[in-house]
């Protein structure tokens, strides 16, 4: 068998390997190939025997809502039951609703007064989608989400010369306690500073458990054709890091997390949004992830409260992030959050061409152009590997004729026909792993910017020239996709015929095929792909007429 169609399918062999490797991790299931087993837990931090008391997830409220006929919770009927307080900051426009004194409708408006495309709302409480953060106390009869707060008056809007705008509920006593459940916003900021006070009206002390949760449906959000971006809950510990599970997970009760620890935070994740909540350091707190409900998902933290006497209250601090994926404010949060921001496999590779990307961006602010520059300084990166590539692919178009002449010769025999085909390569010194090698190098990068592109919410609504005004959508008239397709077209004329007739037509068919994708793909992840393209193609015929140059001297 040819050698080099040896490698070749080798190669395929790998990829399809490693993208189901991938697929599996990104669904949250084990992975098949790689060991699985999670760091053990440090006991400095945690005592094995340490336990929450009181705060099982039986102990969790459920939603106490009217049903559909269909049986799935009817919040529409909910919504019309219950008043919602109307807020508006610079970078929000939501709703607070005074059952639970939960944050029912989110937002984001930065930035859309100009594009409304870009408006996009997270938090929401409709009849068809559910995606909510709210809080409670447990351990006995307490105020918790079902119940009717009443807000307390005051303003709802950030004022001009305002820095921050807080908004108070404040609930029916319950077992001998009043919660005072209050939300600060600050100007320019994705951060909502969560104060739950918690009063003991009673004669005995009280000792509650506080809980935050984010709750949503499997509704799916809209991503980029072709590509799977993880949708579902998340769990941050010092112990195991980040922890994705999917919906899948939850419904089979095969979720795998930290239970315990003194740091930390959960979240909901979708492509270029998050929310989590960031309890306080320092107090210990129990994660859970679970399905509550018809459709519904939730994660959660709960935290133990000490003994409050009669008479006095106490303060439970928390914050809500809830907003893009932007990686140098994620880090400025909370230790861990820019993990929200998965690049999975290739981060190692991604981060650092995300923070080049950014950086090329400060001096030009154009994302597109720093794409093209970015690309070009990657391909002056690896111009040695892929000089080398095409001079063994220069080499080997030239021994082409002489190598289907022997195929031809010894076709009933496969063994002298790889013999003769050796001694041809010795002969003129060709070597023919010569132009895989420096390309497979170059692979993992180019697949990192990959994901860089496709991950980067600074990409959307992000314009180029002319025609292309949002590089997170697709090119308006396909010139990109089409500029792609001839690319590659070209490219395979320029690379050595495949001696295979059924191969050499399937590379020919090859542009037509990866030009669909590319119809549907983002314009920044297609403008990226066109460039390099260029590049390789500009790069390959220098080379070779160099080599040509040397063989008439």
């Amino acid at each position: 068998m040819d050698i080099k169609r040896t490698v070749l399918w080798a190669i395929l062999f790998m990829s399809v390997i490693m993208l189901y490797n991938n697929f599996q991790r990104d669904h949250g299931r084990p992975s098949p190939f790689f060991s699985n087993t999670p760091p053990t837990q440090t006991t400095d931090q945690i005592a094995p025997n340490t336990t929450i008391t009181g705060t099982g997830l039986v102990d969790l409220p459920r939603t106490e809502s009217p049903t559909s006929s269909s049986g799935k919770p009817n919040n529409e009927q909910l919504t019309l039951n219950h008043r919602r307080v109307h807020f508006e900051t610079d970078v929000y426009d939501g709703d607070i609703s005074t059952v639970g004194g939960t944050l029912s409708r989110l937002s984001l408006i930065k930035g859309s007064k100009k594009q409304p495309d870009l408006y996009i709302t997270l938090f929401n409480q409709t009849a068809n989608h559910t995606y909510l953060a709210r809080t409670g106390l447990i351990g006995s009869n307490f105020p918790n989400h079902n119940d009717t707060f009443d807000v307390v008056p005051g303003t709802t809007s950030l004022s001009d010369n305002a820095n921050t705008l807080s908004i108070s509920f404040q609930s029916p006593i319950k077992g001998g306690v009043r919660v005072m459940k209050t939300y600060t916003f600050t100007r320019g900021s994705y951060v909502i500073g969560v104060d739950t006070k918690i009063e003991n009206i009673s004669a005995t002390p009280v000792k509650p458990t506080a809980y935050m949760e984010l709750v949503r449906d499997d509704t799916l959000v809209e991503t980029p054709h072709f590509s799977h971006t993880f949708i579902g809950p998340a769990i941050y510990s010092e112990q195991r890091k980040f922890q994705k599970m999917s919906f899948s997970d939850l419904n089979k009760n095969k979720q795998d997390y930290t239970p315990l620890a003194y740091n930390g935070w959960v979240a909901m994740v979708q492509h270029y949004f998050a929310s989590a909540w960031i309890p306080q350091e320092g107090v210990l707190h129990q994660f859970y992830a679970d399905k509550c409900g018809y459709d519904l998902y939730r994660v959660g933290i709960k935290e133990p409260v000490q003994n409050i006497p009669p008479g006095e209250s106490i303060h439970v601090v928390a914050r809500l992030f809830a907003g893009p994926q932007e990686e140098r404010k994620l880090q400025k949060i909370a230790p861990g959050l820019e993990l929200l921001k998965d690049y999975g496999w290739v981060t190692i590779i991604a981060k650092p061409l995300f923070y080049l990307l950014e950086e090329i961006h400060g001096f030009i602010s154009n994302w597109g152009w720093a794409i093209v520059l970015l690309t070009l300084l990657i391909k002056a990166v690896f111009f040695p590997l892929s000089a080398a590539s095409y001079k063994s692919m220069a080499r080997m178009k030239e021994i082409t004729p002489r190598m289907q002449q022997i195929r031809e010769r010894f076709k009933s025999d496969p063994r002298k026909m790889n013999i003769a085909l050796m001694e041809l390569y010795k002969s003129k010194k060709v070597n023919p792993f010569g132009g895989c090698f420096p390309i497979l190098i170059q692979i993992p990068v180019f697949i990192s910017l990959y994901w860089v592109l496709l991950s980067s919410v600074e990409m959307r609504g992000a314009p180029w020239i002319l025609w292309i005004r949002d590089l997170s959508q697709q090119d308006p008239y396909y010139i990109l996709p089409v500029l792609m397709a001839v690319s590659m077209f070209i490219q395979a004329k320029l690379n050595p015929t495949p001696p295979d007739p059924a191969q050499a037509k399937m590379m020919m068919f090859m542009p037509i095929a990866f030009s669909v994708m590319f119809f549907f793909f983002p314009a920044g992840l297609v403008l990226y792909y066109v460039v390099n393209n260029i590049l390789s193609i500009a790069q390959q015929y220098y080379i070779m007429r160099m080599i040509g140059k040397a063989k008439k001297a």
